[in-house]
């Protein structure tokens, strides 16, 4: 197994140069980082110190990278002792940035067609990949993101035609239409533009419209709730596509020493237990999420 990306792991005192507060108790970080920042790949995480009276690391996902700037994004959900006080934090502060953690996702040329599907506080990992293929003009990549509070952003109507989504299903993140990646959004919450349904139901209508030679070209790569990735992997698996999922999963230490993170792989030598946090996060979907065969 290629381990080259554990070398690049930083410890560095980082700066917060912003934090915003969004809706549904989500904020969006920006942390001055050169060493994360120019490292940082899609699909990595920062295990971040919240607060130095809680010592205990939070991981989560970075969102963008500026290598010329040294800041990185996280978007992240406040949802315990640990992230309140992250979301305490005020321009000046300095907060304690482990990383970049985790293998990344790999990019594959001949599917020149990548859908990033992107679920809640799995979103992030998406944005960053969707601005790393913005410059890679051999990918046409498309965007679907779905969540059941508000998004961490104002949705409008889509600029960009896509064919093969429901009428209707015209929403779209600002940010992903202004880089000119088409996006849809999804929603059980009845959000204007939205669809109506979960963001893997707006995956199939877009695959089961494409050509037979359209759809080998598409590669897909997912984020988001445990749930939501089982039913990737199956939409991959039915449709005979190559598909990558980043796992969220509780994490102590997020460098591989305590092993409090792992999951069963199935491998070509039988089924092991590996580290979500550096044998992951990334995984090939069929490994994680093997074929039922009853």
């Amino acid at each position: 197994m290629n381990r080259a990306h554990r070398a690049t792991i930083f410890l560095e005192q980082a700066e917060v140069l912003s934090q915003e507060s969004l809706p549904g108790s989500q904020f969006l970080l920006r942390l001055r980082a050169p060493e994360c920042a120019r490292a940082a790949r899609p699909g990595n995480f920062a295990h971040l110190q919240c607060d130095p009276l809680q010592p205990m690391r939070r991981p989560i996902s970075i969102m963008r990278a500026s290598k010329g700037s040294g800041w990185v994004d996280f978007l992240y959900k406040k949802v315990g002792s640990g992230t309140e006080r992250l979301s305490r934090h005020a321009p000046g502060n300095r907060v304690s940035c482990l990383g970049p953690i985790g293998r990344p996702f790999a990019l594959t040329p001949e599917r020149s067609r990548p859908l990033l599907i992107g679920g809640g506080v799995g979103m992030p990992p998406m944005i960053f990949l969707a601005e790393r293929l913005r410059t890679e003009r051999a990918y046409q990549p498309s965007v679907l993101l779905g969540s059941e509070v508000p998004f961490p952003f104002q949705p409008r109507p889509s600029q960009i035609v896509m064919p093969g989504y429901p009428d209707g299903a015209i929403a779209a993140m600002p940010l992903l239409d202004d880089w000119q990646i088409p996006s849809r959004l999804a929603s059980l919450r009845g959000f204007p533009g939205c669809f109506d349904g979960y963001v893997t139901d707006l995956a199939r209508h877009w695959l089961v419209s494409l050509t037979p030679s359209n759809r080998a070209e598409v590669g897909i790569y997912a984020c988001g709730p445990h749930p939501m990735l089982e039913t990737v992997a199956r939409l991959a698996e039915e449709f005979s596509l190559p598909c990558q999922v980043s796992l969220e999963e509780f994490m102590a230490c997020g460098v591989g020493g305590c092993a409090g993170c792992v999951v069963p792989v199935a491998t070509p030598g039988g089924t092991t237990m590996q580290r979500v946090c550096v044998d992951g996060p990334v995984f090939e979907a069929h490994t994680v999420f093997p074929q039922d065969v009853s």
